[in-house]
């Protein structure tokens, strides 16, 4: 009798400790019925495709769901192949906070970081 082994899939995303928190922090200022928040790559910008983090009240089928200590990030099934091996951090400084994404698949951006083109 032979033994199937399955390989465990890795994440599409990885994520820093500070995305993470971040996450946390977002689920616990959740608009009641989230249940958690979404990556999604929408069209805009000057260069093409953009990072929208939005919160989620229902999973769709084809989401990606990536569980964290503090809640789910749920990754837009049309939009996966655009991040699989991305970083997502968070990064706060005295001037700025936001997510903030190295993505393998980007070939370029636009000078102001809101837009990345594959």
């Amino acid at each position: 009798m032979s033994e199937v082994k399955t390989r465990v899939r890795p994440a599409a995303l990885i994520l820093t400790p500070g995305a993470e928190a971040r996450i946390a922090d977002l689920m616990a200022k959740a608009p009641e019925g989230a249940i958690g928040v979404k990556l999604s790559t929408p069209r805009r910008g000057c260069s093409g495709l953009a990072y929208s983090v939005d919160y989620v009240t229902e999973a769709k089928p084809f989401d990606e769901r990536i569980e964290t200590p503090g809640g789910t990030l749920f990754v837009d099934g049309g939009s996966i192949l655009y991040l699989v091996g991305s970083t997502m951090d968070w990064v706060e400084d005295d001037f700025t906070a936001g997510f903030v994404f190295n993505n393998p698949n980007a070939k370029g951006s636009c000078g102001c970081g809101e837009s990345f083109t594959v």
